[in-house]
């Protein structure tokens, strides 16, 4: 008798669920569903109007995904639900929900079904900004060098100080505030326990320390205080530790058994860690995506400026897990193509812009069309394109913003070796990777390095699925089980190393313009973006 496990991966605009064969990895059925509700940054279902920033989710579409995706995929393997063991799952983070005394959501119940507060704040909420710097000025220089040195808004400390200082009705209501990932493995098994990663990453959790002091978060905001005690308050796990097994209404809804096993959550890009077969240090790995994330594990501890964080456990067991990334990649892609070059589509300007000669267009780019998430880690940074004439065609502007997040990617590894974090290979994956050949190229190009793509499309569902295979006992660690599981048929991109040194000279401006814009007048984009005045 065979056991199998289920991996689920929670992204920005859906969900899907791969059941998977424990003994090699093997996907034998996959099923995806879109989110009812999608992104919300405009309106609440019901109508009531968002801010400027704003980015929210319905948790009720996460169990969507879980009622209609797992009974598909055992539909279509055959599988006897007895014979899967375990699930595993991952989610965006922090992606962030306010759960009451009874465990749901607070926007489940009418009350608060209006109250923009009381629902789930995407990953990609960046309305907390004013309260991510005052995390920055203040929470501490000894803490945040475990954070390459800024708060991110996207964070879950900057969140709650937003809702307690903007809605403090919902703040008193929420029992707790949970990461997606760490919710929803609470629904199914109705144990509450927290996933390393997301509490680490986007938590400011220590290992070795645990959550901040008291003291040091009300240096920052004195009503803030307790909210660890209060509203963080759940054990933490590292990767591949089971939080429970399903509970019997979690069954009705899945149609699996009691006796499977839950994994503890993680995060989607980490997820996809152990999905691309990762197991050592000095493997960095990035996710192309809407968009990326870049991450790599080191024996040791560095303090390296600009990162989302350095967290033991937070990646794979027993290692510091490091991770930097990009908050906007196919996402600009699909801006310009949609608003500017529609009828051309992507097949077209690909063919086109891999025609040009490097630095021809005249064009450079900046990748901050969402913000930068590193090395400055500032939301309120915004995209920007050098060099526009007359004679500028949709090719080369499209060519440009794929050399932009290059560019970024290239800074972020730069970035992790001038400071103790050794990069030794490259790794890729995600539906870009496998997608877009001119496009890996181009970043092998620009890096100078060789890249191996995974040839798996659902990287971090099946992750998911090899926590899930280590928390039901088929493998004594997460490390086991990605040897056992993961497929090591990469397709890899050698570097040309003429274009490498053509794109050097290109790169040196892109840097220049880098760190003016956005480290020295950086106050203008952010006075663009309220819509201020330029004095």
């Amino acid at each position: 008798m065979s056991n199998y496990v289920i991996g689920m991966d929670y992204g920005t605009l859906s969900g899907r669920a791969v059941l998977v064969d424990a003994a090699d990895g093997t996907i034998v059925a996959e099923a995806a569903l879109d989110y009812p509700h999608g992104v919300m940054d405009r309106t609440l279902p019901d109508g009531t109007p968002l801010p400027g920033s704003w980015a929210l989710q319905d948790p009720r579409d996460y169990l969507e995904v879980l009622e209609k995706t797992v009974p598909q995929v055992l539909k279509d393997s055959g599988v006897d639900p007895e014979d899967v063991i375990g699930l595993g799952l991952d989610t965006t983070s922090a992606t962030l929900i306010p759960v009451g005394e009874d465990g749901l959501p607070l926007s489940f119940h009418e009350k608060w079904a209006a109250v923009p507060h009381a629902w789930c704040k995407l990953w990609k909420h960046h309305a907390a900004q004013a309260q991510a710097e005052r995390f920055t000025t203040l929470m501490g220089e000894d803490l945040l060098s475990h954070y390459g040195g800024r708060v991110s808004s996207e964070w879950v400390y900057p969140k709650i100080l937003e809702v307690r200082e903007e809605a403090p009705e919902v703040y008193e209501a929420a029992d707790r505030f949970l990461d997606a990932c760490d919710w929803l493995t609470a629904w199914l098994t109705g144990e509450t326990k927290v996933s390393a990663c997301s509490a680490g990453y986007k938590a400011f959790w220590r290992k070795e320390e645990g959550y901040p002091s008291r003291e040091r978060v009300a240096n920052v905001a004195p009503y803030l205080a307790d909210v660890a005690e209060t509203k963080l308050d759940a054990p933490v796990l590292a990767l591949g530790q089971p939080v429970g097994c399903l509970t019997e209404e979690a069954c009705r809804l899945t149609g699996l058994t009691t006796r499977c096993v839950v994994a503890v959550g993680n995060v989607d890009a980490h997820a996809s860690v152990p999905g691309s077969g990762l197991s050592r240090p000095g493997e960095l790995l990035v996710i192309l995506g809407t968009s990326a994330c870049s991450m790599v594990c080191a024996e040791q501890e560095h303090f390296v400026p600009g990162i989302c964080g350095s967290v033991m456990d937070g990646i794979l067991p027993g290692l510091y897990g490091y991770e930097a990334g990009q908050p906007s990649v196919g996402d600009t892609f699909s801006w310009f193509v949609k608003n500017f070059a529609a009828e051309e589509g992507f097949r077209g300007l690909d063919e086109k812009a891999k025609a040009l000669k490097i630095g021809e267009s005249g064009l450079i780019a900046l990748d901050w069309w969402n913000g930068n998430r590193s090395i400055l880690n500032n939301a309120d940074l915004s995209g920007v394109i050098f060099g526009l004439t007359l004679q500028t065609r949709p090719e080369e502007i499209y060519r440009a913003l794929i050399e932009s997040c290059a560019f970024g990617f290239r800074t972020i590894i730069e970035n992790f070796e001038s400071h103790g974090v050794p990069v030794e290979q490259v790794y890729a994956c995600g539906g870009i990777s496998l997608k877009n050949p001119f496009l890996v190229q181009l970043y092998a190009d620009v890096i100078g390095r060789s890249i191996r793509v995974s040839p798996v499309l659902q990287s971090p569902a099946l992750g998911s699925a090899m926590t899930a295979a280590a928390a039901a006992g088929c493998y004594p660690s997460l490390q086991e089980a990605i040897r056992a599981m993961a497929r090591t048929d990469y397709i890899t991109y050698e570097p040309d190393m003429d274009a490498h040194v053509a794109y050097d000279h290109l790169f040196l401006i892109y840097r220049k313009l880098h760190d003016t814009l956005g480290r020295d007048l950086s106050v203008l984009m952010q006075e663009l973006k309220k819509g201020g005045q330029l004095i």
